[in-house]
């Protein structure tokens, strides 16, 4: 019985620890990438840096140089780029 408990606790441990922060990053950039627009910066997984200038269904239009640009699945954005005058707290 003790063990049980035991056993408990620790996933409890887990969930809070490891499992509801994943959740809760995964929901926040689900939600950044469903509002996305021409003109924003993004991190397109595996670190390429990029300015959104086209959105689709299931696609964006990503410029990554000046006369580059390339289509990517929604799912391979990572994040927003940071802007580099902010200051990190």
């Amino acid at each position: 019985m003790a063990s049980f408990v035991l056993m408990g606790i620790i996933f409890a441990i887990f969930y809070f620890i490891l499992i509801l922060p994943m959740k809760k990053k995964q929901k926040k950039l689900e939600t950044v990438v469903k509002s996305l627009k021409s003109g924003d910066k993004v991190i397109i997984n595996p670190g390429i840096l990029g300015t959104v200038e086209g959105v689709d269904e299931e696609t964006l239009n990503v410029r990554i140089a000046e006369k580059t640009r390339i289509k990517v699945l929604r799912s391979a954005v990572a994040g927003l780029q940071e802007s580099p005058n902010r200051e990190k707290k």
